[in-house]
């Protein structure tokens, strides 16, 4: 597969950090993760999302955190006291669209902004390859988790996200 189905910024980032990486096409209305996975033969064990979050009230402070889609941020309880503030809330597609240059459904950890804390759910850590966003919603990047630890300020956050509860 071709590394251009991949932004541009992103494609640059990954190649500068040195990070091995497999570019996949995506239908761009299959790339909200679960209609991902499903289309596509992916499970949610190993496919990351790349959430951003931000205060409601008082000075804007924002986050952007990994975590695997069979997982649940700890929002109110973790990532609300980590960035130090009273009230928390996940930031608007257009928020997200402004602070990152990318939309819902293909924001990824490579190419944010210097001053946008990343923390990466360990369990994020413990897999062979995740799936993450490419950058836009035609493509997704498929590689080792070490390569996140290459990217500056990052930093792994143990119980940063709880498995969610299935029925069997």
């Amino acid at each position: 597969m071709t590394t251009d189905l991949i932004h541009p910024d992103v494609r640059e980032v990954l190649h500068t950090l040195s990070i091995p990486y497999q570019a996949l096409d995506c239908d761009p209305a299959l790339a909200d993760t679960m209609e991902f996975c499903k289309a596509y033969g992916f499970e949610p064990e190993q496919s990351a999302n790349t959430l951003l979050l931000g205060s409601s009230k008082g000075e804007p402070k924002f986050a952007c955190c990994v975590v695997l889609a069979n997982c649940r941020l700890d929002v109110n309880k973790v990532v609300r006291k980590k960035l130090g503030v009273r009230r928390l809330s996940f930031a608007t597609p257009e928020k997200t669209k402004e602070l990152t240059n990318m939309e819902l459904g293909g924001v990824t950890p490579f190419g944010l902004p210097d001053n946008l804390p990343l923390w990466i759910d360990s369990r994020v850590m413990n897999c062979e390859k995740i799936i993450l966003g490419g950058g836009n919603r035609s493509s997704k990047v498929l590689m080792p988790p070490a390569g996140l630890l290459s990217i500056p300020g990052v930093e792994v956050v143990p119980d940063l996200a709880f498995p969610i509860e299935t029925d069997s």
